[in-house]
C-alpha cells in the first residue's frame, strides 16, 4: 500500500495535520493505538488568551484565535459536530496582590480582561475571595468529540491503522519511507513524548510536564463559564466538570497520584460551596519544549522525516495553525514561523 504521507499519532496535532492534508487531496495513513491517557485525551480543551502569573497575553494569540475559530468550525462541519464554544473565564483572586496585578493589566488596556464588579450571583456557588476578573473571548473545544469523530472519519475512509507504531519497522530511503508493507513520501511524528525517543529528534530541547485532572459531578453549577482559582473548573456536559490541572516537571511515572487528588479536593472544599462527587481521575505527560515553542518542520538532514509536536499546554490554539502552516510548507514551499521551525536547531540536529 502506498500513501502520500504517514502520520504517527492522532492527538490534536495528528488530527489537524491529517485533516489539512486530506483537504488538500493527499492520501494519508494515521497510525495510532488509541491510548486513553494520551495528552490530548486528558486535556481540558481551553484556548485562553491570557496566561501566567504575570497576566500576559499568550504568544501569537491574535493570529492563533483568527485561525482557530474557523478551523474548528470547518472540521466540525465535516464531522457534523459543534466543536468550539465561547465560554468566558472567571478568575477569582485570593490575595490583594493578585487582584492588583490583574487591575494593572486591565488599566494598561488589555483586549481580553474585564472587571467582574458584582459577584453576588457567584457567591451562591463559590467563596469569591477578594475579587474577580473575566477573560474573553475564551474558547472551549470539545476534544472528545473532535478526536473520536475524526478517528471514525479516518477509519471509514481507510486512513487509520490502529496499532502501536514500531520505529524498528521504519526504513528511510532517498525517495521516501517504508513501514512494514506500507510506503510513503514522508512520515510525520505527532505522537507526543514518544517522538523524542527516536534518533531523529531526541536532541531537541524537549521538556515534559505531568498533568492531572479530576472529573467531578456537581448539580446546580452553571456551565456557562470556566471558573479559575488555583485550579480550573471547566464545563464537561451533563453536570460534569473537568478540574485541573497540575504542572509537575519532576515525576516518577505518568499515573494518577494521591497527592494531586488530595490537593484538588482541598481546593474544591475551600472554594466550591456546592456538594460534588469525584467520578474520574486522569493523568498524562505533555510534550513541550524548554523554550515553550513548538517543533514544526522537516528534519534538516532527512527531508522525508518531519515533526509536529511540543505544543505543551497550548495545543488547542497552536495545533490548527501550525498544522496548516506545515502543510503549506510541504505543498507550496511557504515558510514556517521562525520561532517554531525546527531549523532553528539545525546545528544540533545535524551533529
Amino acid at each position: 500500500m502506498h500513501v502520500d504521507y504517514l502520520i504517527i499519532g492522532q492527538g490534536i496535532t495528528g488530527t489537524f495535520l491529517s485533516y489539512y492534508l486530506i483537504k488538500a487531496g493527499k492520501k494519508v495513513l494515521v497510525i495510532d493505538d488509541g491510548k486513553n491517557d494520551a495528552p490530548s485525551r486528558v486535556a481540558s480543551g481551553i484556548i485562553n488568551p491570557v496566561t501566567g502569573r504575570r497576566v500576559v497575553e499568550t504568544w501569537m494569540i491574535e493570529t492563533l484565535l483568527d485561525h482557530a475559530q474557523p478551523a474548528y468550525e470547518d472540521i466540525g462541519e465535516v464531522l457534523g459536530k459543534r466543536l468550539i464554544n465561547d465560554v468566558p473565564i472567571i478568575n477569582f483572586h485570593t490575595t490583594e496582590q493578585m487582584l492588583s496585578a490583574w487591575n494593572d493589566r486591565l488599566n494598561e488596556g488589555s483586549d481580553y480582561i474585564t472587571c467582574v464588579n458584582n459577584t453576588t450571583e457567584l457567591e451562591r456557588f463559590f467563596d469569591t475571595g477578594v475579587g474577580a476578573h473575566g477573560v474573553s473571548p475564551t474558547f472551549l473545544i470539545d476534544l472528545a468529540g473532535l478526536l473520536s469523530g475524526w478517528r471514525q472519519y479516518l477509519a471509514d475512509n481507510n486512513c487509520l491503522l490502529k496499532e502501536y507504531f514500531d520505529i524498528q519497522s521504519l526504513v528511510k530511503n532517498r525517495d521516501g519511507v517504508t513501514y512494514k508493507e506500507l510506503s510513503a513520501e514522508k512520515i510525520f511524528f505527532c505522537n507526543g513524548t514518544t517522538s523524542f525517543q527516536y534518533d531523529y529528534f531526541k536532541k531537541l530541547p524537549f521538556a515534559f510536564s505531568k498533568g492531572e485532572a479530576l472529573i467531578i459531578e456537581v448539580d446546580g453549577l452553571p456551565q456557562t463559564n470556566i471558573y479559575k482559582q488555583a485550579l480550573s473548573i471547566v464545563p464537561y456536559g451533563d453536570n460534569k466538570f473537568w478540574v485541573g490541572s497540575s504542572f509537575e516537571w519532576n515525576f516518577k511515572d505518568d499515573l494518577p497520584s494521591t497527592a494531586f487528588r488530595e490537593k484538588a479536593t482541598s481546593v474544591l472544599d475551600s472554594w466550591l460551596k456546592l456538594p460534588y462527587k469525584v467520578i474520574e481521575h486522569r493523568s498524562s505527560v505533555r510534550p513541550a519544549s524548554m523554550e515553550r515553542r513548538p517543533f514544526v518542520g522537516l528534519h534538516p538532514l532527512h527531508s522525508t522525516v518531519g515533526i509536529l509536536n511540543g505544543m505543551g499546554t497550548k495545543g488547542c490554539s497552536l495545533a490548527p495553525y501550525f498544522a496548516n502552516q506545515l502543510v503549506e510548507h510541504i505543498l507550496n514551499c511557504s515558510s514556517i514561523t521562525p520561532e517554531a521551525d525546527i531549523n532553528r536547531f539545525r546545528k544540533i540536529l545535524s551533529a
